[in-house]
């Protein structure tokens, strides 16, 4: 075998991965993951779609393929947990997804925190939270909302962004009382960190690796989790559930190898409350 002929074998081969690795970014995941929480809940729970890490930069998924994707859904609460955009003319993009989003009604609203990448264009981002709230989404920095669902009281507490180092905990839970607390989160590392009590922790930030071959060991930098072999999905610390979204867009390249960009779907449910 030639050099000519291992060079040509090697560029077919690196071209077909190329491919499959940039058509997986338009084929999101739809992922459902059902939660069983201690605390009595109504007997239909709380829908939540959780997206992350959009990064319009690098989003394959349209706003219509968006919609395609969760129609049929019931969806009480929309979840966004950071890394929309790096740059400011992103701002307009973002905003047609937000739109979309907001054609699906949910039940309770949409409520959204900031992660690491969006600090790049922090100045923007008081006007961009105004354009965000005229569409119907709660943004959160270190605060917390809490609103009636069906006999319980839900606390959202949105956590600004842990890898910039802009997560105040104390002033995020200043004031919760007693009810279910789903936090909104960037950065899921903070949870090793957190000394208050949360039922459900959405997070994002690792998308999973995005090249996740033959292991994504560029995360080794981004915090303590990826040292656990936490990147992705369901898991727990000190007995409290917390997921960690691949994302739904990309950074860097745009590209995905063995870990598909995600719609999430959760279902929270608890015991039944008593009538008598």
């Amino acid at each position: 075998m030639t050099i000519l002929t291992i060079v040509t074998m090697t560029s077919v081969l690196l071209a077909m991965i190329w491919s499959v690795a940039r058509f997986n970014t338009f084929r999101p995941l739809i992922k459902d993951v059902n939660i069983e929480l201690t605390h009595p809940m109504d007997p239909e729970g709380l829908r939540i779609l959780h997206l992350s890490d959009l990064h319009m930069e690098k989003l394959s998924v349209s706003p219509e393929a968006l919609l395609k994707s969760v129609s049929g859904k019931p969806i009480d609460l929309i979840a966004l947990t950071g890394d929309y955009m790096d740059t400011a003319p992103m701002q307009k993009r973002f905003l047609e997804y937000l739109d979309a989003l907001q054609t699906l009604e949910p039940r309770y609203g949409t409520y959204a925190v900031f992660g690491n990448h969006d600090y790049c264009i922090a100045d923007h981002l008081p006007a961009l939270t105004k354009e965000m709230e005229k569409r119907g989404c709660t943004v959160l920095k270190n605060e917390h909302r809490t609103i009636q669902m069906g006999r319980r009281k839900l606390n959202i507490i949105g956590i600004d962004d842990y890898y910039t180092g802009r997560s105040d905990v104390d002033k995020a839970y200043a004031g919760v009382g007693e009810g279910i607390n789903l936090v909104l989160t960037h950065d899921p590392n903070i949870v090793l960190d957190m000394g208050y009590h949360f039922d459900y922790l959405l997070s994002g930030h690792f998308h999973g690796g995005q090249i996740h071959w033959p292991k994504p060991y560029h995360l080794k930098k981004m915090g303590k989790l990826p040292h656990l072999n936490m990147i992705s999905g369901l898991h727990y610390h000190d007995e409290r559930a917390f997921y960690i979204s691949d994302g739904l867009g990309q950074t860097g390249v745009n590209l995905r190898l063995r870990c598909r960009p995600e719609i999430t779907f959760h279902s929270l449910e608890g015991a039944a409350i008593s009538m008598d």
